[in-house]
């Protein structure tokens, strides 16, 4: 029962313990308990501060990359048109070269087909040239198979070569 009703001398020793106890956290033990909650405190200031500018940074560099990225994408576009501009002028180039080509295979085959037509107009005229010899030659030889005939014919010509 004493634990339950205590004496005067058990509360007085409770009280110089427990104020005793009380002086020794207070001088050794809540220096260093509250200076290390300081310090928690200031490191979680700290680490939000650093949080707060990381998030300014990723605000910034994803706006850079935006930047970065629309630009990217412009300087594709440049390159791109620049591309087929380039290409659009050798296709024009292609496409004059090849005709001025197709004209001068053209006219080449012109001038050749005109050289054949005179060429073959020439030999026409040369079979026909043979082929009128030799009616004229057969003619003569029926027409002149006396003597009589060959001279009276040779007369002739001579007298007409005279007129001219």
């Amino acid at each position: 029962m004493e634990l339950v009703n205590p004496g005067l001398g058990l509360i007085f020793w409770m009280i110089v313990v427990f104020s005793a106890v009380l002086l020794i956290l207070k001088k050794f033990v809540w220096p260093s308990i509250l200076q290390s909650l300081k310090d928690r405190e200031q490191h979680i200031e700290d680490a939000l501060h650093q949080a707060d500018v990381t998030r300014e940074e990723m605000k910034k560099l994803k706006l850079d990359n935006e930047a970065l990225l629309k630009e990217a994408k412009e300087e594709r576009e440049a390159i791109m048109n620049e591309a087929r501009k380039i290409r659009e002028k050798m296709l024009d180039e292609a496409r004059l070269k090849a005709n001025a080509e197709a004209d001068r295979i053209v006219e080449s085959a012109r001038v050749q087909i005109e050289n054949e037509r005179k060429a073959a107009l020439i030999d026409i005229k040369n079979q026909i040239a043979e082929i009128s010899i030799e009616v004229a030659e057969k003619i003569l030889r029926e027409k002149l198979q006396t003597p009589k005939d060959h001279e009276q014919y040779i007369q002739r010509v001579i007298d007409s070569k005279q007129l001219n």
